[in-house]
């Protein structure tokens, strides 16, 4: 017989509840000297040697035995090629999913404005989408399709000239449905190479890889590192940590989903996040009831149960207003309201990456197919951070413009803020341009 699951229970009111919901959500995300050093190391070959050390890299961490560069290109051709090798009904997936996700990040577009004062003067912003994004996507058997989409099509829509995908080969082992998402998406160039090496190629350029704009994706811990020692030379989205769902529920929900609920992002990896929060205590043993029953029904199932015992939690609170109180706390990646009523909630809510309305809204959904992006802020970091979306892609530069009258009307103000820090150059480049009285 499986032994139940030991996942942990808090009360909202208990003293020292603060305390040991820090303690739960405590995530250090920051690599040891070692990993630092080594992918520090792998930065500067990449920078000295070019393609000769990301084909040297590759063959040692990917056991590719590669002889050239030439060979870690795929031509679009193949991209095609795959395409046709999967399935009616995966294409026919893929194709759904990048149409809703298209349709969604096409409202996200934001487009170049001004206005004109009474004087003549012309103030507004440029957008202009990047020249070129780099989209990291992971290779071999832990290989993302959605991720594919959820990246490339929000820097297509917002008009990126050229997308570089680079995704590792472990051993050879191609996944089709990356490269068919790829092909969905519009990716330009494929290069099959990985980790802090293919990001410091992306950073950089390499007499192969083109040096990109900003490097988007997940990875892992030197994926991670990498991009925290490029960004300045690059644009990122964000350093990642690991998957979280937060489900609030009013204990109407069916508890069986709910688990499963919890299961969909605890089987990502044994460092993800799955709690619960409800006001009644009763429906929280019902939930922990449908862990332990279809826990062994599930593949990834020892995975799920490190995650629940790690990380996971069952928490009681004193009422939803506390609920939600908790929730915006923790700041999660994934929030379900599955509640009665989401709409009167909503406005309640101030910290959370996305948020899933309703009992029938499941956050599965919201990876693949429903059409808001899936590259979401974690680790509380939704208190400052917002989903990867099209204005990822785009800059946005001041326009201003003064006529004869505007210029020597402003040149007075500045002029008196640029002495006052005593910037003189500032104050006479302002004041060449005052007309003078009765001109």
């Amino acid at each position: 017989m499986t032994a139940p699951t030991a996942i942990r229970r808090l009360d909202a009111l208990d003293a020292d509840f603060a305390r040991h919901l820090d303690r739960l959500l405590s995530w250090e995300s920051v690599s040891d000297g070692a990993v630092n050093q080594r992918v520090l190391d792998i930065i500067q070959a990449v920078r000295e040697r070019g393609d000769a050390a990301l084909v040297e890299f590759t063959q040692r961490f990917d056991g590719v035995q590669a002889a050239s560069m030439a060979e870690l290109i795929l031509p679009r051709a193949r991209l095609e090629q795959a395409l046709e090798r999967i399935t009616p009904a995966q294409r026919e997936a893929l194709e759904t999913a990048a149409r809703r996700v298209r349709s969604y990040h096409e409202k996200q577009k934001q487009e170049s404005w001004s206005y004109t004062e009474a004087d003549g003067t012309v103030l507004g912003q440029k957008v202009t989408p990047l020249d070129r994004a780099g989209l990291y996507v992971p290779g071999g058997k832990a290989s993302y399709p959605s991720s594919v989409l959820m990246n490339a099509i929000p820097a297509k829509v917002a008009g990126v000239t050229e997308v570089v995908m680079v995704v590792p080969t472990p051993r050879g082992e191609v996944n089709e449905l990356v490269l068919a998402a790829a092909c969905i998406a519009g990716v330009d160039r494929v290069f099959t190479i990985g980790g802090a090496q293919a990001v410091a190629a992306l950073a950089y350029g390499t007499e192969s890889v083109p040096q990109v704009d900003k490097v988007v994706g997940p990875g892992n811990i030197y994926v991670a590192t990498a991009k925290r020692h490029v960004f300045g030379q690059v644009g990122i989205d964000m350093i990642a940590g690991p998957s979280e769902i937060l489900v609030v529920c009013d204990g109407g929900t069916d508890p069986d989903w709910i688990a499963m609920d919890l299961f969909s992002q605890a089987e990502h990896d044994e460092d993800a996040q799955a709690i619960l929060v409800s006001p009644d205590a009763a429906f929280l043993e019902r939930v922990a009831a449908s862990i332990d029953k279809l826990l062994p029904t599930m593949e990834r199932a020892a995975i799920i149960r490190t995650s629940l015992e790690g990380r996971g939690a069952l928490i009681k609170v004193r009422d939803m207003a506390q609920a939600i109180d908790v929730a915006n706390r923790i700041a999660p990646e994934h929030l379900e309201l599955s509640v009665a009523d989401p709409q009167a909630w909503l406005p309640s809510i101030r910290h959370a990456g996305a948020i899933f309305m309703g009992r029938h809204t499941s956050e599965a959904l919201g990876d693949y197919c429903a059409g808001p992006n899936h590259v979401l802020p974690t680790s509380g970091t939704a208190r400052f951070s917002s989903p990867l979306g099209v204005y990822d892609f785009q800059k946005r530069s001041s326009i201003i413009y003064c006529s004869e009258a505007g210029a020597s009307e402003l040149g007075k103000t500045a002029s008196v803020l640029a002495r006052g820090e005593s910037l003189s150059a500032h104050a006479r480049s302002a004041e060449f341009r005052i007309l003078e009285q009765g001109e």
